[in-house]
């Protein structure tokens, strides 16, 4: 009589058939339902036999049959009977397996009363984004003031219908992980999947809807190569599909449908930003402060901990605040009424895709401030949304400076951090000209890795080659614009400033222009509505 699998180990599974004794080494792997790759040990009377094989696969299964029973002097029949109830043992087991990992997955925390009326009461605040900035750094996320708050924002936008996505940008131990699992964590468990390697296949095998408005965040995106076209996928169309094929007990092929949709909310960490680019097109890139004062905050912080003076339980206070914080959020439509009045500094490259990631950006601001916002109805269609004002035009321009920046520099974001670091070291040194060692040594940067940047710069015409020097004592480089990096950064703010002025000089209220701009007419709000709104901001 056939006895149940012994799964104590799960990575030597056995089971024994009468005198039979079959084990599995390294297990069953759980995904991929079209077959059962496994390695077996077949033992009788102390005779063994082992093989790697496909169990669904007839031809291949068929010879380890007729191995078997020449091996161990029994009839085909008795072995294949042992084998086919193996079978349907396994896949019993894989699938519940399945279940369990189900349910074992975050339960989705229901919020007290007091819980629901401090979150709402937070989410009330006036100066909300800068107050959401402080909690965050309270919570144990160090320096990157900036940064930190942006991708808060873009976690936050996972909960619409376009989400937004971020890629951390910065060289090795420069804390890229831990800003992005620092903000990662002030979002809800049960809406954030953290991958650290995970096969290409496997995206197919979570539920159709398992992913829907889920924030993906993957620790680094090197080590994540074969994820990265369903990522992207999902990233643009909002839904990946696959066609497998896999052999029933009766031995018929039949097919399936895996269908996965979304949309997601994707983060990641890289050092490499040219080798991503497909990802980074989509993304907002940060790029992180890599400065002596940003090491000596984080080392300072890093003492205190060690010395007992961090308060845990605060930070754990404020971690679930801003969770709750979160879970408030409904979905609810953003509208823009100025919209069609604002433009990207002309120096921006790709336009089309980072006017979307702006035009998307303002929509979560507003997303965000939506307990501060008037409800309307669309008389057409009768969808409930609410409206842009002003002051998330002119938040989302001072977080995205320096996304809009970064977008229109000609040099990558390491060679740019390098050219900043030397005109600033220049500058403090008082000197108008360097070779390659003298600066690899004073800036403790690797030779070949200045060499690198240098010959950009050089491409770029930012530096020039003074006649001292050759090659085999070592050119000396000057230095061609100085202010370039602070005159296009002038010029992008002052675009951005100049076109939110006029559009503030010619609509005395955010929402006067919304007939003439829409298709559809909202409900008219009631006289001085608009402009009470416009105070219980701030």
């Amino acid at each position: 009589m056939a006895s149940t699998l012994n799964t104590e180990n799960r990575e030597y599974i056995t089971w024994q058939f009468e005198q039979l004794n079959f084990g599995l080494l390294g297990g069953l792997k759980i995904e991929g339902l079209e077959r059962m790759r496994v390695t077996l040990k077949v033992e009788y009377k102390q005779v063994a036999v082992r093989h790697n094989l496909d169990l669904y696969n007839n031809d291949n299964l068929d010879k380890l049959v007729r191995r078997c029973a020449e091996r161990f002097a029994l009839g085909t029949g008795y072995i294949a009977t042992a084998f086919a109830t193996l079978i349907n043992l396994l896949e019993e087991y894989r699938l519940e397996q399945l279940k369990l990992l189900a349910k074992e997955k975050e339960p989705v925390k229901q919020l007290t009363e007091p819980e629901r009326k401090e979150a709402e009461l937070f989410l009330r605040q006036p100066d909300l984004l800068q107050r959401t900035n402080e909690l965050i750094g309270q919570s144990g996320v160090i320096g990157e003031v900036n940064n930190r708050l942006l991708m808060y924002l873009v976690f936050t936008s996972r909960k619409r219908e376009e989400p937004l996505h971020v890629i951390s940008l910065g060289s090795s131990g420069t804390g890229k992980t831990h800003l992005q699992s620092g903000v990662g964590e002030l979002m809800p468990p049960e809406d954030v999947i953290q991958i650290t390697s995970l096969s290409e296949n496997s995206f197919y095998y979570f539920g159709k809807q398992e992913l829907k408005h889920k924030l993906i965040l993957i620790e680094d995106l090197d080590g994540a190569g074969e994820v990265l076209y369903p990522l992207r996928e999902l990233q643009s169309k909002k839904v990946i599909t696959k066609t497998v094929v896999y052999k029933n007990q009766a031995g018929e092929a039949q097919t399936v449908h895996l269908r996965v949709e979304g949309p997601i909310c994707v983060g990641g960490c890289t050092t490499k930003e040219s080798v991503y680019e497909d990802n980074s097109n989509r993304s907002f890139l940060l790029h992180l402060d890599e400065g002596k004062e940003q090491d000596e905050k984080i080392m300072h912080y890093q003492r205190l901990k060690s010395a007992g003076k961090i308060d845990l339980m605060d930070q754990a206070g404020v971690k679930q605040l801003l969770q709750n914080v979160q879970r408030v959020l409904q979905p609810i439509q953003v509208r823009n009424p100025y919209a069609e009045l604002l433009q990207l500094p002309p120096s921006v490259f790709k336009p089309r895709r980072t006017n979307a990631h702006y035009l998307a950006f303002i929509e979560v601001i507003t997303f965000y401030h939506q307990l501060q916002r008037e409800q309307k109805v669309d008389q057409a269609t009768g969808q409930v949304y609410i409206e842009t004002i002003l002051e998330d035009i002119r938040e989302a321009n001072r977080l995205m400076g320096e996304i809009l920046l970064r977008k229109s520099d000609e040099l990558p974001g390491a060679c740019r951090n390098y050219f900043e670091a030397l005109k600033l070291h220049l500058q403090q040194e008082q000197k108008d000209s360097f070779t390659n060692r003298i600066i690899s040594r004073e800036l403790r940067i690797p030779l070949s890795t200045v060499k690198r940047h240098n010959l950009a710069l050089l491409q770029a015409g930012l530096l020039h080659r003074l006649p001292e020097g050759d090659e085999s004592k070592g050119f000396t480089y000057g230095l061609c614009d100085q202010e370039e990096y602070q005159q296009m950064k002038s010029n992008i703010t002052t675009v951005l400033d100049t076109i939110l002025n006029n559009i503030q000089e010619t609509q005395q209220q955010p929402t006067s222009s919304i007939a003439a701009q829409k298709p559809t007419e909202p409900v008219k709000p009631r006289p001085g509505k608009g402009k009470k709104q416009n105070q219980s901001i701030g």
